[in-house]
């Protein structure tokens, strides 16, 4: 199984940048980059609006920082987020894309290499940047974070766990997989461990006679939303401090302190009502090579984005939950 880190507690993050800059340590890096990183997606990536997209405006004048969250395993990305942070309303939007999305690219005819998460191998995080900005109708993307297995257990170990109700028995046992895996968490509420949140994460079916997802990535996306806004919860009542050093620890980002600053002045009222997520529309369907692919649904992938940027005192309901595979 080659299932990775499905979510990255984005709103964990935005919240201990925005206590980093307050923090006594913040002048031993308020002179650098924020998180160690080769590339600046903000000088780098290519304008992919169209200017007679429906979309150019909104793109282009609303007070927004969208960020790509990543997840990376084997040189294949197989966590793919994109987080939207309203400024001025703080809202969190988070938008999940199925590793498995169709992404055909001239020049390449091996039917794996279709899938969107394979872009990441080419030029890392700017080729995956490209490729989800081009997927949403040339959405601007100003910086990103990736994380890793080891991250993810010491980030939430530094939390204290995560608050989780788990949906079924999971159990899968694959001693091939890097790293292998042995997972067995029972059914119920309970607290997570960095090791165990680890392997909750990382579920994706179950061995003969036990549970797996019905919707398959579709199933995984929801729960790990819900890890999302759990972890977040939990944040709140931490010493931030240590949860922030954590993260400048475990992530790799090219999030500066320009960024931060603005963050600092904007972010007030962050709060789990206030974190809207969606799954990329589309359906999933055997395409080439008899591989499962996710097909995105521009039609629906457009009235997403509508309703994203549509100021939220105009917006009377949201997709809190993914469409049906």
């Amino acid at each position: 199984m080659k299932s990775f880190f499905r979510t990255c507690i984005v709103t964990m993050i935005l919240f201990t940048v925005v206590f980093v800059a307050t923090s006594s340590w913040w002048d031993d890096i308020k002179d650098r980059t924020l998180f160690k990183s080769e590339v600046n997606l903000s000088e780098e990536m290519p304008v992919m609006i169209d200017k007679n997209s429906p979309f150019f405006q909104s793109f282009t004048e609303a007070n927004r920082l969208n960020i790509l969250l990543m997840g990376i395993n084997t040189n294949l990305a197989d966590t793919i987020m994109l987080v939207s942070y309203d400024m001025d309303t703080d809202y969190i939007y988070i938008i999940s894309i199925p590793r498995d999305t169709y992404y055909p690219r001239e020049g390449v005819s091996g039917a794996a290499q279709k899938k969107i998460n394979s872009t990441y191998s080419i030029n890392g995080p700017l080729s995956l940047a490209t490729a989800v900005s081009d997927l949403l109708q040339g959405i601007p993307i100003n910086c990103y974070m990736k994380i890793d297995y080891e991250g993810v257990k010491n980030i939430v170990d530094a939390m204290g766990g995560v608050p989780m109700n788990v949906p079924f028995h999971m159990h899968y046992t694959d001693p091939y997989d890097k790293p292998p895996l042995y997972i067995d968490i029972p059914e119920g509420y309970q607290v997570l461990d960095g090791e165990t949140a680890m392997k909750f994460i990382r579920f994706r079916k179950g061995d003969s006679g036990y549970s797996g997802y019905p919707e398959g990535d579709i199933g995984r996306i929801k729960t790990q939303q819900e890890f999302m806004k759990s972890a977040f919860k939990q944040a709140l009542g931490l010493n931030i401090v240590s949860v922030a050093r954590s993260v400048l620890q475990n992530v790799e980002s090219d999030v500066d302190v320009k960024t931060v600053v603005s963050i600092v002045k904007k972010a007030t009222d962050l709060s789990t009502d206030k974190i809207i997520t969606y799954t990329l529309p589309g359906e999933a369907r055997t395409g080439d090579g008899g591989l499962s692919f996710w097909y995105p649904d521009e039609e629906q992938i457009k009235q997403m984005l509508t309703e994203i940027y549509t100021p939220v005192n105009n917006t009377s309901t949201a997709q809190e939950e993914a469409p049906a595979a």
